[in-house]
């Protein structure tokens, strides 16, 4: 069966990402549960999955204040260092009304003999409360927007030095919104999509030139023809493959209760306005996109209309560039994935899925409702159809590798038959908002018997610094299980 039931986790898995070690870190921190300071059934709503082992779950406790508390990383912003290390920034102070908190961590996969561990970095100026969270090209952190510790809306964008620490832009950008969904392009220049959370503030979608000096306005040049502009409340985007053709989608989202199934893609290397593509088959909000690595686009989870679990009964959707087609494909066994849900993508291929929060705990507690109605907990896979096929291998690969070089790959089968070798960069991903996915061609050079040899780009705004999961994908689109290479 392509989806299949794996475990029950023991948190509510807002936020998930997937390690250099092919484990899956969700956290909560308090879950969602208003006025909770226990942190959600675990010692700080943190919960680290190996696939390979889905009965098991760690749960590396994260720093606590001055007072002993577990700092709180419900909704914060999170993408990846070059080291590997998860970068984390923002979350909640108070809730209803919202505030956000200024502190910092890192995740560390590897520590602790492969159980993770999470160490406090420099604080940001502003509390960031649904911040955006974008690696650089350089390896620096940016962060843009969410509510800050007063719960109004941050409009100083900061950015992060492992080195030097944080340095914040002294004049102000337009009110872009809450995780507004930011996609870094081969200028160096950062994509604000048009999808968010909540409400675009009345912006479209725009390019912002981030300056030299801190004391110097980022640059917004306005992008266009973006249909039903108002429906990018938890729309999904991606940077579609490779991501050197700077070709941006985004796929649905809603206004209020209302979802639509609009499908806009942006060529941003040659235009700065959108135009439609194949429509979804399902309207959708709250749904979840994944980069598959034979270079279609995967969506699931969902609902059309809000946080309405009546209307979430949805297939998943596959989206072929190729042919600019979607193709509904199995529906997930577990429906009300919606608001919270996740899904990210797996070295071997597979996708998995998690979350669903269309009622606060606090709402079946009080209610004597069972507590599904509120959370989903259940993790759910996702098989792709080339996991079935007989696929091709990647015999040997360097573990690192630097820009600009030439790489030696050997593979189980004549290089004739491999179409495609890239690089995924792995998911990090809360309220439908990724960063960092990206496909990246490493064009083949030469192929001999069953060796090829591929050129990494020297561009690092199109592969930021980092781990990456490597794939070959055969002349049938039929990947191989990716191996880790990083770099630097």
């Amino acid at each position: 069966m392509p989806w299949q039931l794996s475990s029950q986790i023991s948190i509510n898995p807002i936020h998930a990402a997937v390690g250099r070690t092919g484990k899956v870190l969700f956290f909560a921190g308090s879950g969602n549960v208003s006025g909770q300071t226990a942190y959600n059934n675990s010692p700080n709503g943190v919960a680290l999955w190996d696939p390979n082992n889905p009965t098991v779950f760690t749960t590396p406790t994260i720093p606590r204040d001055s007072n002993g508390n577990p700092i709180d990383l419900f909704c914060a912003g999170h993408s990846f260092r070059a080291d590997g290390q998860l970068f984390v920034a923002g979350g909640t102070l108070q809730y209803d009304p919202f505030y956000g908190i200024a502190d910092c961590f890192v995740f560390n996969f590897t520590a602790n003999s492969g159980n993770g561990s999470w160490t406090k970095v420099a604080s940001m100026y502003r509390g960031r409360w649904y911040p955006t969270v974008l690696t650089l090209g350089d390896g620096r952190i940016f962060a843009l927007s969410g509510l800050d510790i007063g719960g109004g809306l941050d409009r100083n964008p900061e950015i992060f030095n492992g080195s030097s620490g944080w340095k914040i832009f002294t004049r102000q950008t337009s009110s872009l919104a809450l995780y507004a969904h930011l996609i870094l392009l081969s200028s160096g220049k950062v994509f604000y999509t048009g999808a968010q959370l909540g409400g675009n503030n009345g912006l479209s979608p725009r390019i912002l030139s981030l300056p030299s000096k801190f004391n110097q306005s980022i640059a917004e040049q306005a992008v266009s023809g973006l249909q039903n502009a108002n429906y990018g409340n938890q729309a999904a985007s991606v940077l579609l493959p490779p991501a050197q053709d700077q070709k941006v989608m985004i796929i649905g989202g809603g206004d209020g209760g209302t979802a639509t199934n609009r499908v806009n893609v942006v060529n941003l290397s040659n235009s700065t306005n959108y135009t439609a593509v194949a429509s979804l088959n399902y309207a959708r909000m709250h749904h979840n996109a994944v980069l598959l690595p034979d270079r279609t686009v995967f969506v699931c989870n969902g609902s059309g209309g809000e946080e309405d679990i009546s209307k979430s009964t949805l297939p998943a959707e596959i989206y072929n560039p190729a042919t600019n087609t979607w193709t509904a494909v199995e529906t997930p066994s577990v429906n009300g994935r919606v608001y919270h849900s996740v899904a990210v993508l797996l070295p071997d291929g597979r996708v998995v899925v998690a979350g669903g929060n269309p009622n606060r705990a606090n709402y079946c507690t009080d209610n004597g409702r069972p507590l599904q109605e509120c959370e989903e907990r259940r993790i759910e896979i996702y098989s792709p159809a080339y996991i079935s096929q007989t696929r091709p291998t990647i015999s040997s690969a360097p573990a690192a590798t630097n820009y600009s070089r030439t790489i030696t790959i050997q593979t189980n089968q004549p290089a004739t038959n491999i179409k495609w070798v890239h690089l995924i960069r792995p998911m990090a991903v809360t309220h439908g908002l990724d960063t960092e996915q990206r496909v990246v061609d490493l064009p083949i050079n030469s192929r001999s018997g069953n060796s090829l040899t591929v050129q990494i780009t020297g561009n690092r705004n199109i592969a930021p610094p980092g781990y990456y999961m490597l794939f070959v994908v055969d002349n049938n689109n039929v990947p191989s299980v990716a191996s880790w290479i990083q770099l630097t």
